[in-house]
């Protein structure tokens, strides 16, 4: 991995300007937090349970250097026991358990209700590029391994279309059963409306407000409006009825204001990312298959801000090794990282993140 964060300039004059007003009107919605009475709504783990937290750590798996030998013949899915071995080393290298149950337990406890974000909006046509059902049958099998029982599980996109394309549900691809899946179609929520940025309301649905832990698991992606799109994106987006209100100004501070409610931040307790492909470019639909590349990884963190600088890392090599500019030059920075770590949500700084690289 080279060091692009460490090679970009975070103190120009203007960027800081602009940073700091985003910074400053998130600080101030933290008042709109308190202003109104939410707390039923914010969850706290089961009593005597805290959750696993690792600021700055990042591990990413992979598994040689043949991307031809992880995959099915269609070259879009990983092979079933692949990403198993994957998922599975990449949750023993973060937490230090043994096994992906005993990582589990570390993030999860049997009284929690469990809601597993996934993320498939680009794979709606032919399932090419979506967090896939390999890795998500045994992300499920441990959660439910790790004593929370299959009825307190489940696995939710925004829509059909969404969730069919990781293929979860589809012939031949169940989950444990009485794992329930579903979508909220931006619709679906079950609490008061509430200002999170300017005079927009909004809600969070109520697969969120329902569960008492969240994990969420996505992609590397570049994004046409924020520029790119990884771990906050999939948790504040894909998780609220109006994201479209949500993009003005290439989504800065939105993301980071809407990750900092605690709504949401009270919940959220893992983050894993599905590098087997990324999309570098014309994202987060994928509409152009050049721009759809191997990268055969898989990456996990409690941390989303270190864990998005280490993607934006990802995507800035893949532009630059396809002759593409980089996210600044073509106006889409992915500056609400840099708010998000404003906020205390995580280190953004490459110097402190610790990204632990393990090969099997």
């Amino acid at each position: 991995m080279s060091g692009t964060l460490g090679r970009r300039s975070f103190v120009k004059g203007s960027a800081i300007t602009a940073m700091s007003a985003a910074a400053a009107w998130a600080l101030a919605a933290r008042d709109l937090h308190a202003a109104k009475d939410l707390s039923k709504f914010v969850a706290a783990p089961p009593p005597g349970f805290s959750p696993l937290s690792l600021p700055g750590k990042v591990v990413r798996v992979q598994k040689g250097t043949d991307f031809a030998s992880l995959m099915q013949p269609n070259q879009l899915w990983p092979k079933p026991e692949v990403a198993r071995q994957m998922l599975e080393r990449v949750l023993t290298e973060l937490t230090g358990a043994p096994n992906a149950v005993e990582a589990m337990k570390k993030f999860v406890h049997p009284a929690d209700v469990v809601a597993i974000k996934v993320n498939g909006i680009a794979g709606q046509k032919g399932a090419t590029m979506a967090v896939n059902f390999e890795l998500i049958q045994p992300m499920v099998e441990a959660v439910v391994a790790a004593g929370v029982p299959p009825e307190h599980v489940t696995v939710f996109e925004q829509y059909p279309s969404y969730l069919l394309g990781t293929r979860v549900g589809t012939k031949g691809r169940e989950l444990p059963k009485g794992v329930k899946t579903g979508v909220h179609g931006n619709q679906d929520a079950a609490m008061p409306e509430v200002i999170v940025w300017k005079p927009v309301k909004t809600r969070y649905v109520r697969f969120v407000t329902e569960a008492t832990a969240v994990i969420d698991m996505t992609m590397m992606k570049d994004h046409s409006i924020c520029g790119y799109t990884g771990a906050l994106k999939n948790m504040t987006h894909g998780q609220i009825v109006n994201p479209q209100d949500h993009h003005t100004q290439h989504a800065n501070p939105q993301i980071a204001v809407l990750y900092d409610h605690p709504i949401l931040k009270s919940r959220v307790r893992l983050h894993v990312v599905d590098a087997f492909k990324i999309i570098y470019d014309g994202g987060p639909l994928d509409k152009n298959p050049e721009r759809r590349i191997p990268h055969g990884a898989v990456y996990a963190a409690t941390d989303p801000v270190s864990l998005d600088a280490i993607g934006w890392d990802v995507i800035a090599d893949a532009r630059k090794s396809n002759g593409l500019p980089p996210l600044e030059r073509v106006g889409r920075e992915p500056a609400y990282i840099r708010t998000a770590a404003e906020l205390g949500l995580g280190i953004l700084d490459r110097n402190r993140i610790s990204l632990r690289t393990v090969s099997i």
